[in-house]
């Protein structure tokens, strides 16, 4: 994969599923911010996938 598909599949997975996410949403007003941010990077399958991407990116940039 090039650099801008990289960037495009992350854009699509935030666009799709992390804007409006009522999880995120409800962990952010429960638990605060900070809390959500780390469910969404530790336990969201889609965190893993932009986790994924970024790696791929990170590879590409080096």
């Amino acid at each position: 994969m090039n650099k801008v598909n990289l960037i495009q599949d992350i854009d699509e997975l935030l666009d799709r599923y992390c804007d409006g996410c009522f999880l995120k949403k409800q962990l952010r007003e429960d638990h605060g911010k900070a809390a959500a941010h780390k469910f969404c990077i530790d336990g969201c399958t889609v965190g893993e996938q932009l986790r994924f991407l970024g790696t791929e990116l990170n590879k590409i940039g080096h």
